[in-house]
């Protein structure tokens, strides 16, 4: 259950909340999110704005997360950007939309929760390049020819005109070094995989290797399945 929003941190925890509320509002005017809520409905599950609150959260690591009767809950203490907030938003409204349309759905099931995981890492674009690149998941290749003689540093400046967007290269100066940086991102299925094993890790049902092997069982199925768009956005 959500944590007392005018606790801890006094009218300092009153103000982030009503902060990230707004913040909240604006999501909701998301097409993607507006197409969810609809979608729910349709499906009997009719989602009003107050099903959507900024809350201090006490003793939780992540972000926001999804109560089932209760609604969807977004950590005021933890966020600070409205790119955040979209992004939470989205990702839990594809929680509540599996709940509404499961018969037997239990969040306690390490098999049950894992798809669920899949599915809102799949279809919210938690994995964007660029969200990627701000949590810090890539790695830094870097090539540092020295010298003007150097076979490596001739081509880097023969072709510096047509460098991609991958790099950049120093203008051609004689007897400076000349870096050449580029990024290796982990690929997006990597990434989903990742984001999911760490929100299984706080299940108690999923200790050892049942979270990983929970995960692959049903990745196929539940990567796959797109409901409720007709593909991956």
């Amino acid at each position: 259950m959500a944590q007392d929003s005018s606790s801890p941190g006094g009218s300092l925890g009153v103000k982030a909340v009503d902060k990230v509320q707004a913040m909240i509002q604006k999501s909701l005017q998301l097409p993607k999110v507006k197409f969810l809520r609809q979608r729910m409905a349709e499906a009997g599950c009719t989602v009003k704005d107050n099903f959507f609150r900024a809350v201090v959260c006490q003793g939780r690591k992540g972000m926001a997360y999804f109560a089932p009767g209760h609604g969807i809950f977004v950590c005021s203490n933890h966020v600070t950007f409205q790119d955040e907030v979209n992004q939470l938003i989205i990702h839990e409204l594809i929680h509540a939309y599996d709940d509404c349309r499961a018969v037997n759905l239990r969040w306690n099931n390490c098999a049950h929760q894992a798809c669920s995981e899949i599915r809102a890492g799949h279809l919210s674009g938690d994995c964007h390049f660029m969200r990627e690149l701000l949590r810090g998941h890539f790695k830094l290749r870097g090539h540092e020819p020295t010298g003007s003689k150097n076979a490596r540093h001739r081509e880097l400046i023969s072709k510096r005109d047509n460098l991609n967007s991958n790099g950049y290269i120093a203008p051609s100066r004689p007897n400076y070094v000349y870096c050449w940086f580029s990024f290796d991102l982990d690929e997006p299925k990597e990434c989903i995989r990742r984001r999911v094993l760490l929100s299984l890790f706080s299940n108690p049902n999923c200790v050892g290797s049942a979270a990983k092997d929970s995960m692959e069982d049903v990745w196929d199925i539940c990567y796959n399945d797109t409901q409720p768009f007709d593909k991956a956005p």
